[in-house]
């Protein structure tokens, strides 16, 4: 995940992808997904699958929103969306909420 998440700078260096995928550095909101308060759980595993989850701490340090890449909804535009409003919520729905 740490190694995942380090391509977002490489990614965000170039201002055309940065475009492209809606990574942004600095106050940004959804769609864009801010690359200093952002980090990977779970990335596609093949090149141009373009399917990532992450962790938006822009909303709460200590429990984050989940979004998602979506290239789907309107097509050929990239966007951000919240899976859910926090981490612990996302842990619940895949019943992995250890109480």
């Amino acid at each position: 995940m740490e190694c995942q998440s380090s391509s977002l700078d490489h990614l965000a260096a170039d201002d055309e992808t940065a475009r492209l995928f809606r990574l942004a550095r600095g106050p940004a909101d959804l769609p864009w997904l801010d690359i200093g308060n952002a980090f990977f759980i779970a990335v596609c595993h093949y090149a141009g699958d373009d399917t990532a989850i992450a962790l938006d701490h822009r909303t709460d340090p200590a429990d984050p929103r989940v979004v998602g890449s979506d290239l789907w909804t309107v097509p050929g535009q990239y966007q951000w969306r919240t899976i859910t409003d926090t981490f612990s919520a996302f842990a619940v729905a895949l019943g992995l909420d250890p109480s």
